[in-house]
């Protein structure tokens, strides 16, 4: 050793980090050194030697012979042991110096140690502190919902208010006139009920009643007033030498002016603020079609050379206008056309000139909607005339330079929004294309990607959640521009992160292979969830370079027992057949075992069909080794009998812990919910793994199983903390006045139902916001609604203004809220039914024949309506009585589409459980439940397990094929 090394190891340096001969001082002693010098940052890693590196965040002096191991430099991001020449040193390497010879190591690939895995706290006395005081006050809901732009084209280029002219013939009557002495004062909601009932009015009567009883006096009104009248005037029409049709003629006029006047559905009342989305189009109203009637005899007499006349000398001066280019009245003046031939439409015949343009001329979100009036210059010659023209005007004002007045003419006149938008974003008007965009709901993929170009890159997240667009727009962008996709990528990565979806988040970033390395923290994390998440994370890891360690744990995996749904097996087998490992001989030896295993499990599990098992199998064969692979047969999975279900007993006894909510996670621990005690997470055994002292009476798990939140009702407030599966940590979120907490959400949008409605608030705010709402004033949700990934249903009760109040039951598709379908229902069979996510209502109904222990569940709603009888007790098995004093219901519940019917034997003998799975014609699965009370088992479908429990303390949880019992285990205090 020179004079100048030994004193480096005699001298005070700043070390950032050391390395610990272990084998000499032994595991003990280290791990007592490590402990020592610990800090917050710090990261331990193992040496293919058996040594241990100790990597500290920020550099500590010390003397290099007093130093708990052997000092480390940090040199241009690499540790250089002392006495190591580190002038040939790269970032992320660890250079020293061992018997003579330098040794370099990557520091990222070698293995990471846990020194929480060496604490015991079996000794330590635990003192857990409880909820103070009362609960905290509901916090303000802030409303964020997505307000649709309002693209103003016609304010953009400039165009001025309409001529006098144009504007009293196309301005809709009704609007801007003054009020007649006949007209009725409007009054405020609810102000009819707050006035006293005057001794002229009538008794308010039944809807079908109180109409029948109208027709009649208008009718009556009509023989003793009317027809007299009429008469009259036909008799003074002929006194004065006219022909009675003259006084039809200007009657049918008058009465088709004045109906259609008075029809609602204009342009501006369509557009109005406020006005519902999503709604659809009630079509014409009676008014429109009676006017449309008169209308119609009205062009079979002499006055309709009048009309017609009228009509084309307005078709005249428009076409001269636009041919002299005289654009600021052409534009003002101009006519909408739709975007279909007037013939293809739905439409009714108006006297008056089309009503297009009642409203401000700007692209109205729901301008594709309304149906078109149809006047006597209507027809296919006049809408190709038009159409020409304004196609010609388009050209001419681009070539100008006029490009708002251009996206007027397209979007507005030609009913072309697509073609309006490629124009806008051709000229850099990104924002105004990007309003247009949204604002006439074009394809999700090309707003997503003009508002990323456009620089409202938080709009643009929003819009691709909302409306699942991420794939497509990043696919849309990539062909255009590379870095923009990149970033969006990067960005919808950061956005699946942020709900807890680590799987999520490497799905979205790992096809970009420069992305790649910002996700080995999600995968670390998704190893910790356990299940197919830990499967399909380790195969991304080893694909990744991930050293000897991880390979350990995916040969354990893969070679262990348990049950394949719990220990994430086909899910890593599978996962492994795609990604290639990047050390060819790991990658054969992990190829070799994952083709054993599907092999033993008889293929990758029920969510692969047989030829894609067959290529994945395929590949893993060819991956193996040549010697193992020669021996193995094709996986064989064995059938189960045709309309066999599983059959289970609970636990002989309850537990000594309510439980008020539970599910099996992916990794075959069980989440426990029991009230006031706290939340509990238990091993398949029954074992306490990790316990939280929060109040818990619901869990809401989301989706993709990385986190859940824990739910404790006060009354008309619930208390909502976010609990972290992966790193077990709990974080209080809000306080909320809430009726109802759907059970499961997507990690970010939870779906609840307020005083107004339906109400969905993102769970990532710091503070409750609303980002989307349903129903509302004299719409509301009875019972609970159902919910899956793809969509919800619920009962709705709608109260009209006449008549019963209307209950239907209501599906929409998630994550859009696109409502599919609405079915009335019978209001009576609503008590006692439990909702379906697939659009079906359970009614249970007992049996007709009146036999005792027999009912029929009734599915009603989408598809044709069936049945289902139950029998609860075998005949042999029940006690001798009077006819009906047998089994009484307990209850039926529902999660998502598989329900749960219990019903309570009689003597006290326990509940027997009936579960199935939507509409099925035979039950999926038969459980008992000895000596438990009346309260009914409820049901929670997650994951790749179905979870049924019971308030006395026992769980039981099945696999979703029905396949294996998962759990069946009693909740205790130990």
């Amino acid at each position: 050793m020179s004079a100048t090394s030994a004193g480096a190891f005699r001298a005070t340096v700043d070390a950032t980090g050391f390395v610990l001969d272990v084998p000499l001082i032994g595991a003990a002693e280290a791990a007592g050194r490590v402990l020592a010098h610990w800090q917050d940052g710090a990261d331990l890693r193992g040496l293919p030697d058996g040594r241990w590196l100790l990597v500290l965040p920020e550099p500590v002096g010390t003397r290099a012979d007093r130093a708990p191991g052997l000092p480390l430099l940090g040199r241009d991001g690499a540790l250089v042991a002392v006495g190591t020449n580190g002038a040939q040193a790269a970032a992320g390497q660890l250079l020293l110096t061992t018997a003579g010879l330098m040794d370099r190591h990557q520091i990222a690939v070698l293995a990471k140690l846990r020194p929480a895995d060496w604490l015991d706290p079996a000794g330590l006395t635990l003192h857990r502190l409880g909820p103070v005081g009362a609960p905290a006050a509901p916090e303000p809901v802030l409303d964020d919902r997505p307000r649709r732009p309002a693209a103003d084209l016609r304010t953009a280029a400039g165009i001025g208010p309409r001529s006098e002219r144009a504007r009293r013939l196309t301005a809709p009557a009704g609007r801007g006139r003054p009020r007649r002495w006949w007209s009725r004062r409007p009054t405020a909601p609810g102000a009819r009920g707050d006035r006293p009932r005057r001794w002229w009015s009538l008794p308010r009567l039944p809807a079908p009643v109180g109409r029948a009883v109208a027709v009649a006096g208008l009718a009556l009104l009509f023989v003793l007033v009317g027809l007299p009248l009429l008469a009259g005037l036909v008799r003074l029409v002929a006194g004065r030498g006219l022909h009675p049709s003259t006084l039809l003629t200007g009657l049918l006029i008058g009465a088709a002016f004045a109906l259609r006047r008075r029809a609602p559905g204009t342009a501006s009342e369509a557009s109005a603020p406020g006005a519902a989305e999503g709604r659809r189009n009630p079509g014409p109203s009676w008014r429109s079609r009676l006017g449309g009637l008169l209308a119609r005899l009205a062009l079979r007499t002499p006055a309709a050379r009048l009309v017609r006349g009228r009509h084309a000398r307005y078709l005249r001066e428009l076409t001269r206008a636009f041919e002299q280019r005289r654009w600021e009245d052409a534009l003002r003046d101009a006519v909408r056309l739709s975007g279909q031939s007037p013939e293809a439409e739905r439409a009714w015949l108006s006297l008056g000139l089309p009503r297009r343009f009642a409203g401000p001329l700007r692209p109205t979100p729901d301008a594709g909607g309304r149906a078109a009036a149809v006047s006597p210059l209507s027809g296919p010659t006049v809408h190709e005339l038009l159409a020409d023209l304004y196609r010609k005007a388009a050209e001419g004002l681009e070539r100008e330079g006029r490009i708002d007045e251009a996206a007027f003419v397209l979007a507005d006149l030609l009913d072309a929004p697509a073609e309006a938008v490629a124009l806008l974003d051709r000229h850099g008007r990104g924002a105004q294309a990007a309003e247009l965009a949204e604002g006439r709901e074009l394809a999700a993929d090309l707003v997503v990607r003009l508002w990323w170009r456009a620089g409202d890159r938080d709009r643009a997240v929003r819009t691709a959640y909302r409306r699942g667009a991420f794939a497509t727009a990043v696919e849309r962008l990539t062909a255009t521009d590379p870095q923009s996709a990149r970033e969006l990528r990067a960005a919808w990565a950061e956005h699946r992160r942020a709900a807890g979806d680590r799987l999520g988040a490497v799905e979205a970033a790992w096809p970009d292979e420069t992305l790649r390395p910002t996700v080995a923290a999600d995968l670390r994390d998704a190893v910790a969830l356990g299940g197919p998440a830990r499967g399909r994370a380790l195969a991304h890891l080893l694909a990744l370079g991930a050293g000897e360690a991880t390979r350990t744990l995916a040969l354990a995996v893969l070679d262990g027992d348990g049950h394949p749904d719990t220990t994430g097996r086909p899910a890593l087998a599978a996962a492994l057949a795609g990604l290639p490992g990047a050390d060819r001989a790991a990658d054969r030896e992990l190829a070799t075992a994952a083709a054993r295993a599907v092999v033993r499990d008889g293929g990758f599990g029920g969510s692969l069909d047989h030829r894609t098992g067959r290529a994945l199998f395929d590949g893993l064969v060819k991956r193996a080794d040549p010697l193992a692979a020669a021996d193995l047969p094709r996986p064989r999975r064995s059938a189960r009998p045709t309309g066999a279900g599983w059959a289970a007993t609970a636990a002989d006894r309850p537990g000594t812990l309510p439980v008020l909510d539970a599910a099996l996670l992916d990794s075959g621990s069980l989440l426990v919910a029991c009230g006031q005690a706290g939340v509990r997470l238990l091993g398949p055994d029954g074992r306490t793994r990790a316990r939280w002292d929060v109040p818990a009476d619901q869990l809401v798990l989301a989706d993709h199983g990385g986190t859940a939140l824990l739910v404790a009702r006060y009354g008309e407030v619930a208390e909502v903390s976010r609990l972290d599966l992966a790193t077990r940590a709990v974080r209080r979120w809000t306080a909320l006045r809430v009726r109802q907490i759907v059970p499961s959400y997507d990690g970010r949008q939870l779906i609840t139902v307020d005083a107004d409605g339906i109400a969905v608030l993102d769970t990532l705010a710091r503070r409750p916001t609303v980002v989307w709402r349903e129903l509302g004033g004299d719409q509301g949700v009875t019972g609970r609604i159902a919910r899956t990934p793809s969509g919800c249903a619920a009962v709705v009760v709608s109260g009209p203004a006449v008549g019963a109040p209307l209950t239907e039951l209501w599906r929409w598709d998630l994550p859009g809220w696109e409502l599919r379908s609405r079915t009335a229902l019978d209001p009576a069979a609503v008590t006692g039914a439990t909702v379906l996510a697939s659009g079906r209502l359970i009614v249970p109904d007992p049996d007709p024949t009146r036999e005792p222990g027999r009912t029929v569940l009734r599915f009603l709603g989408e598809g044709t309506d069936s049945g289902l009888t139950v029998q609860e007790d075998e005949p042999a098995a029940r006690e001798d009585g009077p006819a009906g004093q047998g089994d009484e219901p307990a209850g039926l519940t529902a999660d998502g589409d598989h329900w749960a019917f219990s019903r309570a034997l009689d003597g006290g003998r326990g509940i027997r459980l009936t579960a199935g799975e939507g509409a099925a014609s035979a039950p999926t699965g038969l459980a008992l439940f000895p000596g438990a009370d009346r309260s009914p088992v409820r049901v929670r479908r997650h994951g790749g397990a179905v979870t049924y429990w019971q308030r006395g303390g026992r769980v039981l949880a099945v696999a979703a094929d029905g396949s294996a019992v998962l759990a069946n285990l009693r909740v205790t205090i130990g």
